[in-house]
């Protein structure tokens, strides 16, 4: 996890321009970089630096001798590096994973490069021998990316939006931001002037599709991959539901086969008597991680909202939400533990029908639509969640259940077998597990809780916490009458508008970034919570 920014064909002094790179530091906080590129002066390079592989060679923009044309800058993780390398026979010149990028855009083209990278990335690459500048992102949109693109063809990208909302131009009219679509490449032109013209945009990788990287890979080579390149300590995410307690089993279980000299840890956040908070201690005393609890109050989740929107750039209700925990959760590890990469279970209820609402779809045919939908939305919503809360605080995420040949997989079984049984979301995963005694059973069958009610005390959810507090900020008349100043997605509750206006606050005009609220289906919804199905009910009232 590190920060990209890049300029190319500014107007602007670019002394000036490289103090917009600044608002991303938190995202790479070992090292920073600014660099101009020869022969265009009005191009240039900056790179925050959070040092996961190869402590010596990893600053960027990496470039290497057999190739000095090429620039790349990328934020992410190639897990077959080593094996592409292998397969290929490339010459490497560093232990970096990004080189892999290097060298497959010189044999292969770019779009062959992109479709055999496994991993999460977003990277600009620039070919100045022939005046071609690439960008990518991964197929999920796990690693961030946004674009501004002038009219007159001046080019600026950023992991995060916040590094280019006060970048300079020479148009009269401000700028769009748009986030960079994942799974595609897109294909620039440079002119001497250092400006670009896109010349191409094109999808190299959609969900339901085998990826191309998968014929390099056999299931018997995957399952000896061990932990390569990796000089900082991993741990796992937990709230004691059923994805983060997989993921952090098979953490442990990995790690004890690799003989890994320091136990695994694992975090949970919530009230001291919250459902979460008590499933996770179960969780951690079964498989044997070294466990840290995280409490925190109403009052200090709702303290930090404001700071969780800016990190976000989002003002969906859920997300913000959600992303209150995490937040709090990042910050104790970083602060108060030695681990770096943390494993959690995001993606999984979106590939494997897991949200409460999927007990409503009218057949098979139209849950496995929405499925592939929520998989396709997943950089607005839950992805774009966990990278901003964790990279906040400089650390990196890693998220299994979205590797590209499971999702493919699961997405490619008989929709009947996908959908909720017996009134249980995500049977199937459910039943691949059984008998395996990686979890505790009634961990393997605990009901899907929503977070605002399996983070705070069963007294009182962290979603009536926030409600009083937001009765106390917001009055119906003020509801009404600003209703006109957001035309787009305009907010129809009183929390809706209190996380907007402070997104406005700090983005003024940027509400297009999300192009609608994340909202259960097949329902009339004005909140996303699971407490507004019929067929929800959380674990304290059963």
């Amino acid at each position: 996890m590190c920060g990209i920014w890049a300029l190319f064909g500014s107007d602007e002094c670019l002394s000036v321009q490289c103090m917009s790179a600044m608002k991303i530091a938190h995202r790479g906080p070992d090292a920073f970089r600014f660099e101009n590129v020869n022969g265009f002066t009005n191009c240039c390079f900056g790179f925050h630096r959070l040092a996961i592989v190869d402590q010596l060679y990893g600053m960027q923009p990496l470039r290497i001798k057999k190739f000095p044309y090429l620039w790349l800058c990328y934020n992410g993780e190639i897990y077959n590096h080593c094996r592409l390398k292998e397969q290929f026979q490339f010459d490497y010149q560093t232990k970096v994973d990004g080189e892999i990028l290097l060298h497959l855009y010189q044999r292969f083209g770019i779009e062959g490069m992109a479709s055999l990278l496994d991993g999460v990335f977003a990277f600009v690459l620039l070919d100045t021998a022939n005046r071609k500048l690439f960008l990518g992102r991964d197929t999920y949109g796990v690693r961030p990316m946004f674009k501004l693109l002038t009219e007159n063809g001046f080019l600026a990208v950023c992991s995060e939006a916040k590094g280019l909302t006060q970048v300079s131009h020479s148009m009269p009219s401000q700028a769009k931001i748009v986030p960079f679509p994942p799974g595609h490449f897109e294909v620039f032109h440079l002119k001497p002037s250092g400006k670009v013209e896109s010349v191409q945009l094109d999808r190299f990788h959609c969900c339901t599709d085998e990826p191309q990287h998968a014929a390099y890979a056999s299931v018997q080579t995957l399952r000896s991959v061990g932990w390569p390149g990796l000089h900082v300590r991993r741990c796992s995410c937990s709230s004691g539901g059923l994805d983060s307690s997989l993921v952090a089993a098979m953490l442990v279980k990995l790690a004890k086969q690799e003989e890994l000299r320091y136990p695994v840890q694992t975090f949970a956040i919530g009230a001291e008597d919250s459902p979460d908070l008590l499933a996770a201690r179960k969780v951690a005393a079964y498989i044997g991680s070294e466990h840290h609890e995280v409490n925190f109050s109403p009052e200090e989740g709702i303290k930090v909202v404001e700071e969780v929107i800016f990190h976000l750039e989002s003002y969906d209700i859920t997300t913000v939400r959600a992303s209150v925990g995490m937040y709090l959760v990042s910050k104790y590890i970083r602060e108060k533990t030695d681990s770096v990469v943390i494993f959690s279970g995001e993606g999984s209820d979106e590939l494997t029908q897991g949200y409460i609402y999927f007990h409503q779809a009218p057949s098979p045919q139209a849950a496995a639509e929405d499925s592939v939908r929520l998989m396709k939305e997943l950089y607005m919503f839950d992805v774009l969640r966990a990278d901003r809360t964790t990279a906040a605080h400089g650390l990196e995420l890693r998220v299994p259940f979205l590797d590209h040949r499971f999702s493919a997989y699961y997405l490619s079984l008989p929709e009947e077998l996908r959908v909720p049984k017996d009134g249980v979301e995500k049977f199937l995963l459910r039943e691949s597990f059984r008998g395996t005694n990686l979890i505790p059973d009634e961990i393997l069958w605990r009901r899907k809780e929503a977070f605002s009610d399996g983070v705070m005390s069963v007294k009182k959810s962290w979603y009536s916490s926030l409600q009083d507090h937001i009765e106390s900020e917001v009055n119906d008349n003020l509801l009404v009458k600003d209703s006109h100043r957001f035309p787009f997605n305009p907010p129809r509750t009183k929390e809706a508008y209190f996380y907007r206006q402070i997104f406005e606050k700090h983005f003024p005009g940027r509400a297009d970034w999300i192009s609608h609220y994340w909202m259960p289906k097949w329902i009339e919804a004005t909140d996303p919570s699971a407490r507004t199905l019929a067929i929800y009910k959380p674990d304290k009232d059963e």
